[in-house]
């Protein structure tokens, strides 16, 4: 983008939030409820909602699309000039980036949930998402770093809340609620398949920023809709009334117990101290970056011990033990499956021959296969499940989790055949791509669905937004992992990484079927229970689940 283009882009942002700015406070002193309009049977804030989702996933997935490439490409880049870093240091960069969008959702809604409420929280991200991808679109390195802190303070505002205030415009046994999360998990789905087809013309023919740019657009046409239709809204995600102190129960008091306990303080303190011993252990650039998340995990530790010695009930400690362990499962299946946006997408662009009928394929467009076979096979895996249920056959949460972990860690195996092609000279075909986001998202339909509603079943009632926090954070930490095993294929080479990956969590989710009837029996039957869940899981979306 030249100079007087971007002078425009600019132009056109602060026109906005000038208007904007009167629209929010608008907001703020009025707040007269309208009578509830629906819409095919449901409110017309769940199409609201859809379709702020719908543009927000059109610019998270647009821009995740060409993160990697864009950091790789160098000055000469046919596309235009990129970052010039080698695809360890992108790959190092893709993991933190996808870490912290999720891990912002814990103090996102910590935030909603005691001071501002939702629908203040879901416009506060909105609009820094706006300035994020808007930044993103100038040419500067400066840019390019702000643009993407900017982004993930916006995501960690706005993704945690935004699935809260569609359950809530539902009542309490609503039997609609389910078929609205299925509409709302359509529109996230939407929204990626459309920006994954588009962006890779776009950049194409205009450069990397005008694609940044084309993800800015999309997500004010969704803060737009949720500023037009915030009239459907009224009756849900408000500013919180004050709790009753026995069930506001703060974090700091949390952490003014641990010192009650000597034996959890102890703990903590060897975990802090043992998180510094990290700065001799990195020695890259984000050395400090690693000491800054292993504090956070020991501080999380012990926040962990203190709610579990809080629960009191047995019963309750023993599904929170469940839970928590579930977080692991969640952690293998995202780093796995967040290869899709790293290591596969650098494979794709560089390795695989990705011409079809004289045409070349942009390279961005393989990440829509996901949305596309989720749209494609969603219903039929759903009946799948249900009948196994309806015979009687095992079809727990832990157990659908664990088998969508192997299903998609099966997937890496037509990578690791597309890698000996590749070895083999040339290029390799990129039926192998098709197959793997084929299983990917076979097990992704298996196990994403069930597991925030896992979550919700076992979760105590008064850290539900807590726990849910948590689970976003878990897939953070997958995102992490991700880049960190990416980082490795420059030295061990992608043969070796897609066949670790497969052999790891093929073994992993056969430990956790092995280990079902204990876990099963630490639950004392919360999936047996109907009406238990505190939240509402969000259907199932490309990378969150999250993501």
């Amino acid at each position: 983008m030249n100079d007087l283009a971007i002078r425009r882009l600019f132009g056109d942002f602060r026109l906005f939030f000038i208007t904007f700015t009167h629209q929010f406070i608008f907001m703020s002193i009025i707040d007269n409820p309208t009578p509830t309009k629906t819409l095919f049977g449901h409110p017309m804030g769940l199409y609201v909602l859809f379709f702020t989702e719908m543009w927000e996933r059109f610019s998270y997935y647009g821009m995740r699309a060409i993160l990697v490439m864009y950091i790789v490409a160098g000055v000469e880049d046919k596309i235009g000039p990129g970052m010039g870093w080698t695809e360890k240091e992108a790959l190092m960069l893709y993991g933190w980036y996808i870490m912290l969008v999720y891990v912002m959702s814990i103090p996102g809604g910590i935030i909603a949930d005691r001071y501002l409420g939702q629908k203040k929280a879901v416009m506060i991200g909105a609009s820094v998402l706006v300035l994020g991808h808007g930044v993103l679109a100038i040419e500067a390195d400066w840019a390019f770093f702000m643009g993407l802190g900017l982004i993930i303070l916006g995501v960690g505002f706005l993704k945690p809340n935004i699935s809260t205030m569609v359950g809530g415009l539902y009542k309490k046994g609503d039997l609609r609620r389910d078929k609205g999360f299925s509409i709302f998990y359509i529109g996230i789905n939407l929204g990626s398949l459309l920006a994954t087809s588009l962006i890779g013309l776009v950049i194409a023919k205009w450069g990397w920023h005008a694609g940044f740019g084309m993800a800015g657009i999309a997500m004010l046409l969704g803060l737009l809709v949720y500023i037009i239709g915030h009239k459907h809204l009224a009756e849900v995600g408000n500013k919180p009334v004050k709790k009753d102190k026995e069930d506001d129960v703060s974090i700091g008091q949390l952490y003014k117990n641990l010192l009650k306990s000597p034996l959890q303080l102890v703990i903590v303190l060897v975990l802090l101290a043992l998180s510094f011993l990290s700065i001799y252990l990195f020695d890259g650039v984000d050395r400090w970056g690693y000491v800054a998340l292993f504090v956070f995990i020991s501080f999380f530790v012990g926040l962990m011990m203190m709610v579990y010695q809080d629960l009191g009930s047995k019963i309750m400690q023993d599904r929170f033990i469940v839970l928590l362990l579930s977080f692991l499962i969640v952690i293998v299946f995202w780093g796995a499956f967040e290869q899709a946006g790293g290591l596969m997408t650098l494979y794709t662009d560089t390795k695989t021959d990705r011409m079809l009928f004289g045409e070349l394929i942009p390279t961005p467009m393989f990440q829509g296969l996901n949305a596309g076979f989720i749209l494609l096979f969603a219903v039929w895996i759903a009946n799948i499940w249900a009948k196994r249920s309806l015979k009687g056959k095992e079809a727990s949460s832990l157990f659908k989790m664990a088998t969508g972990t192997m299903i998609m860690g099966t997937g890496f195996v037509f990578m690791v055949f597309a890698a000996m092609e590749a070895d083999g000279g040339g290029k390799s075909s990129m039926i192998w791509l098709v197959m793997a986001y084929l299983f990917h998202t076979i097990g992704e339909l298996s196990s994403s669905p069930v597991s925030l509603s896992f979550i919700t079943k076992l979760a105590p009632a008064k850290y539900a937004s807590l726990m849910m926090g948590a689970y976003f954070a878990a897939t953070g930490f997958g995102g992490k992992l991700a880049g960190v095993i990416g980082e490795k294929s420059s030295s061990l080479g992608e043969y070796t990484i897609f066949i670790g990956i497969t052999i790891f969590t093929v073994a992993f989710g056969l430990i956790v079927i092995a280990l079902l009837k204990p876990l099963k029996r630490l639950t004392h039957g919360a999936e047996d229970v109907l009406g238990t869940n505190h939240e509402e899981a969000e259907g199932f979306e490309l990378a969150d689940t999250e993501g």
